[in-house]
């Protein structure tokens, strides 16, 4: 979950889901109110490792807006590049991540450093919950908004 997740001193109940096969290796799923489609071949949705990688650029995103809004940053837009590389023999497991932030706004270098800093060490669930040895690189660019 996001940053504003671990404030929260509710207990966390378990995630659920459910999944239904609808043709090929196309699935169908709901978790409370939100679905997706997930289709091994990435065209009727996005495939399960494809999923992983938007869950984890989300969830660090949702992070840094956190984070920088909460600190009264002028954020005013937030881009996200994800590149992952994968193991070429089965299970063709995620090896590397390098994630790009695009910052828009009037906002020092050294909080968007923080909040990425946060994500990744602290905060971003879906990070903690991957294995350890996969390498995480990130970097971020600024650009100050347009008046």
């Amino acid at each position: 979950m996001a940053a504003w997740s671990a404030h929260n001193t509710r207990m966390k109940p378990p995630l659920t889901l459910q999944l239904v096969w609808e043709k090929d290796l196309v699935f169908g799923g709901r978790s409370g109110a939100a679905s997706i489609t997930l289709d091994s071949a990435g065209q009727s949705g996005p495939s399960p490792v494809q999923a992983l990688a938007f869950a984890l650029a989300g969830c660090m995103g949702m992070d840094v807006v956190y984070i920088l809004r909460k600190g009264r940053h002028e954020l005013r837009g937030l881009g996200i590049e994800l590149t992952a590389e994968r193991a070429q023999e089965d299970p063709h497991r995620v090896v590397a991540v390098d994630i790009r932030f695009a910052v828009t706004g009037d906002v020092p270098d050294a909080q968007v450093q923080r909040a990425v800093g946060l994500s990744h060490e602290k905060y971003c669930s879906v990070w903690h919950s991957m294995r350890r040895d996969i390498r995480l690189k990130t970097s971020f660019t600024v650009t100050a908004a347009s008046t």
